[in-house]
């Protein structure tokens, strides 16, 4: 893909949702609102597509409840921007380029990285909770009569992902649920 290195290029032939896809990701479904979410979801600015697992604020919020959770998005993505940030100062190996390791080295790295910052957080009584188990991607063994529902399976997983009308009722239900959280949530929590 040289020479056409952008967000959604990358987005599109990355192996991000692969776990999802292949139903190998840890459970992460969620309730909002009434509403069942069967996918957890990352933070994203406003260049990203809407996908039922991405995330980002309202590039024209026309009520004061869309406004607040623009900012409280875009706040708590920036809280996550400057972990990583505290991450990479902490391990230098992650500032070094990644572009020749493959993505389960890539991935052990951060993993590693994850648990020592929140073992030393611990150590030093600063962590907020003990930290969970790691879920990393195991493939499961299956029989090779599973292979076509696999595949199958595995489109409607990606169609699942990527519906627009699942992110935008994800979106109106977090919008709902924090315009109903207490004025001085953010600075108590």
């Amino acid at each position: 893909m040289a020479g056409s290195n952008n967000d959604i290029n990358v987005l599109n032939h990355s192996p991000l949702f692969d776990s999802l896809k292949m139903d190998r990701a840890a459970p992460s479904s969620f309730e909002v609102n009434g509403h069942v979410y069967p996918f957890g979801f990352y933070l994203t600015d406003g260049i990203y597509p809407d996908w039922t697992t991405l995330i980002k604020g309202y590039s024209t919020p026309i009520d004061e409840s869309r406004v607040k959770f623009t900012r409280f998005q875009a706040s708590v993505r920036k809280d996550v921007e400057r972990t990583f940030g505290v991450l990479q100062g902490r391990f230098a190996i992650l500032k070094t380029p990644t572009r020749v390791m493959n993505v389960n080295k890539i991935r052990r790295i951060m993993y590693s990285c994850i648990v020592m910052h929140n073992m030393i957080q611990e150590h030093n009584g600063f962590a907020l909770s003990t930290w969970e188990q790691v879920w990393l991607d195991k493939p499961k063994n299956m029989p090779r009569s599973n292979i076509r529902r696999r595949v199958k399976d595995r489109k409607s997983q990606e169609n699942e992902i990527r519906d627009r009308n699942v992110h935008d009722q994800l979106r109106e239900d977090l919008t709902a649920h924090i315009w109903n959280l207490p004025p001085n949530f953010r600075s108590t929590n």
